[in-house]
């Protein structure tokens, strides 16, 4: 995800969007666990999308 794509959302739409990826991190790292999931570089990116959604919603918490 982009951060020009997270920018243009309003912060209740932000917050769903990180449910959903700390979900789906969960989901990523249970795989792995079961060794399901060949592909660990996942959770690097999950983990990456996370920060960015944080940071955005920090961002937009200032401006206000």
């Amino acid at each position: 995800m982009k951060v020009k794509e997270l920018n243009v959302k309003q912060i209740t739409e932000l917050k769903t969007l990180l449910s959903e990826k700390r979900e789906a991190l969960r989901n990523i790292r249970f795989k792995v666990a079961q060794r399901q999931l060949k592909k660990v570089h996942d959770i690097k990116a999950v983990k990456r999308d996370i920060a960015r959604i944080l940071t955005i919603i920090k961002q937009k918490s200032y401006e206000k």
